[in-house]
């Protein structure tokens, strides 16, 4: 089963592809998730919700194709698991 963690990196490195590595840089940003060398640990809060603001930094910036470049990113990865279990800017 895909953790939350996982699922962040996936976002993360799939919006590298279109933005380079600036997409590392804007999930540092991000309140609750500490980026380091590539890695990413949830510091604080709820992971879901964590996962919202990564979601919601990169559509903030790109607009919303790269909410929809995340989404389709974790496609796989959520689809086991159960509608409470997807932060809600994934479903």
């Amino acid at each position: 089963m895909a953790t939350l963690d996982q699922i962040a990196t996936k976002i993360i490195t799939e919006q590298e592809l279109v933005i380079g590595p600036l997409a590392w840089s804007e999930a540092g940003k991000v309140q609750g998730l500490q980026v380091s060398d590539h890695h990413i640990t949830f510091n604080d809060g709820d992971q879901k919700e964590v996962v919202n603001r990564l979601v919601s930094q990169y559509e903030r910036l790109f607009g919303r194709a790269s909410h929809e470049v995340c989404r389709e990113a974790v496609a796989s990865m959520i689809a086991d698991l159960k509608p409470e279990e997807i932060p809600s800017s994934l479903r």
